[in-house]
């Protein structure tokens, strides 16, 4: 008997959702919270981009809530900043099939809302320089519809990366706005405004950047083989 639609989208979400969860619990050295704790931030976009953005979000909410309660974070704050990842998920899986301008107003959204957050003037502008850089492609390729409606073929994987990295910034900015305008880096781990502008200075635009750097190389090996795989008519697969 052949499966059926909606329980053959149920599997992929639970085989998606299963993965993510375990790189999720495995823990990176040096760090004991944060985006970069765990090791779902591979698998995210790759959801997103495979699954859709809807069920790409389900899959990667899943999962972070479950590697999270599997291998637990220094504070109980991580769980708010946990739906960062799958919107980042939500956002590759648009972009990647060319619709842009939800994650465009996302990110000019919360964009805004860092600017005009009083302590956002005391933090150096190059400790998000890649997040501008993701805003600024993504406002490219939706301006000149770079890529939308047009059939795959080699430049899957250039829009696979892109997608991703999109993505994965919008999981960081996601963290920013509940840092920053939202006043968690008081609220939640009581750090002063000068003391968050000096971890601004220093980890965060060199931590950041090699860790997206790793999971859009893994994006783009896998998600085209992947989608050939799963037999998604919605993208045009051709790999060279």
């Amino acid at each position: 008997m052949q499966p059926t639609r909606g329980s053959r989208r149920t599997s992929l979400i639970a085989v998606f959702a299963a993965i993510t969860t375990v790189l999720d619990a495995v823990v990176t050295p040096g760090f004991s919270s944060g985006v970069w704790y765990g090791w779902a931030f591979v698998m995210s976009p790759i959801n997103g981009m495979v699954l859709g953005a809807g069920d790409g979000f389900t899959a990667t909410l899943i999962s972070v809530l479950l590697g999270h309660t599997l291998t637990p974070r220094d504070s109980i704050y991580e769980y708010i900043f946990t739906l960062g990842a799958p919107l980042g998920s939500m956002i590759s899986g648009m972009v990647f099939r060319g619709r842009r301008l939800w994650p465009a107003a996302y990110y000019a959204a919360l964009l805004g809302a860092y600017a005009m957050s009083p302590v956002a003037r005391s933090l150096p502008l190059w400790g998000m320089w890649d997040v501008f850089l993701a805003f600024a492609l993504l406002l490219g390729v939706t301006i000149f519809k770079v890529g939308a409606g047009e059939t795959r073929g080699s430049r899957l994987r250039v829009e696979t990366a892109l997608a991703a990295l999109i993505g994965l910034e919008a999981d960081v900015l996601y963290r920013v706005f509940v840092l920053v305008p939202l006043r968690g880096y008081e609220l939640f781990y009581g750090l002063t405004p000068e003391l968050l502008a000096a971890i601004w200075a220093v980890p965060a635009p060199i931590i950041t950047p090699v860790k997206v750097g790793a999971a859009l190389l893994v994006s783009a090996l896998l998600v085209p083989p992947v989608l050939k795989i799963v037999g998604d008519s919605s993208v045009s697969v051709q790999v060279d």
